[in-house]
């Protein structure tokens, strides 16, 4: 762990030096629980996701992230929201510190079997109940709690 460290509102944060287009899934089974993977850089739980690679779409890119980070093909279904906020900058041990950017779309499982990869040390679907008392950074929050509000359109911030 300690290979990055998130700030969100705080002062003393680090200025950023990058931008990164990132995709990021929110994906629930039939309980109406959410894919969730604890990270093993930071030992938060979040949903999986990561930043684009030349020649795929944000879209492409929240499917690739999800099947390497948890080993579940997903389906896009939607989107939850677009995710800017200057406020939360995430600061890597290489340097690099960088802005929040970050679509997060709605997914469904259409193959494949639940697995951890070398970014996280579990992978499960998790009730928005059960994830009230883990760790999880508060912008992760953020994006669940826009879920559980069922908003008729997407958040765009």
């Amino acid at each position: 762990m300690g290979a990055r460290r998130d700030h969100y509102r705080d002062p003393d944060a680090p200025l950023p030096n990058s931008l990164k287009p990132g995709a990021a899934a929110l994906v629930t089974d039939e309980c109406g629980r959410v894919l969730m993977q604890r990270r093993g850089d930071s030992g938060n739980w979040s949903l999986p996701g990561g930043i684009m690679e030349v020649g795929e779409t944000l879209g492409e890119c929240a499917v690739r992230e999800t099947r390497e980070e948890t080993g579940l093909d997903i389906a896009i279904t939607g989107l939850l929201g677009i995710y800017t906020d200057p406020a939360h900058v995430i600061a890597h041990a290489d340097g690099e510190v960088r802005q929040e950017f970050a679509v997060v779309y709605y997914g469904q499982v259409i193959g494949g079997e639940i697995s951890i990869s070398d970014e996280s040390t579990e992978v499960k679907f998790l009730g928005l109940e059960e994830l009230e008392a883990l760790p999880v950074h508060d912008t992760v929050r953020i994006r669940l709690r826009h879920h559980a509000e069922q908003r008729p359109s997407p958040y765009l911030g």
